[in-house]
């Protein structure tokens, strides 16, 4: 058992691996954080990772509620974050950072010597949670193209 910054007792704080059973739960995770967007379809996203790496997906569930999640994948050169999440009443609480450390060390083990993310612009307090962290800006533009178009 955890101790969690902001609560008045413990709780039971467990972070995993994703499972498939998880998967209504993290969308609506996903929700209520304003990580969907339209030209990505999140059944689709968390199928494709469940086929790559799949012990690189995580959950935190607190009382067996999904409260965070975080997806990261390592092709040889580096490690990417994707989908960090903390449920908007757990924010502040350390479990970001407890989900990161998790990926992190997971992602350590295999080799991978840096990490990178993308961060909409504008989302200042993501920023600055993530340069607490140890993460600063490298200058780049990051670019996209889509392959396949997911049909929602």
């Amino acid at each position: 058992m955890k101790w969690i910054q902001n609560y008045d007792k413990p709780l039971s704080m467990n972070i995993r691996s994703f499972d498939t059973r998880d998967t209504d739960a993290v969308i609506a995770l996903w929700q209520s954080c304003d990580l969907t967007r339209p030209w990505n379809n999140p059944r689709l996203d968390i199928q494709r990772k469940c086929a790559v790496d799949d012990d690189l997906f995580l959950v935190c569930d607190i009382n067996g509620v999904i409260t965070g999640s975080v997806m990261a994948g390592y092709e040889g050169h580096r490690g990417w974050i994707n989908y960090l999440a903390v449920a908007p009443e757990s924010r502040k609480s350390g479990l970001g950072k407890q989900l990161m450390l998790e990926v992190e060390s997971r992602l350590l083990a295999r080799g991978c010597p840096k990490i990178n993310l993308q961060v909409r612009h504008g989302n200042d307090a993501v920023i600055a949670f993530y340069e607490a962290i140890g993460f600063s800006d490298d200058k780049c533009i990051s670019m996209g193209k889509r392959l396949i178009p997911d049909d929602r």
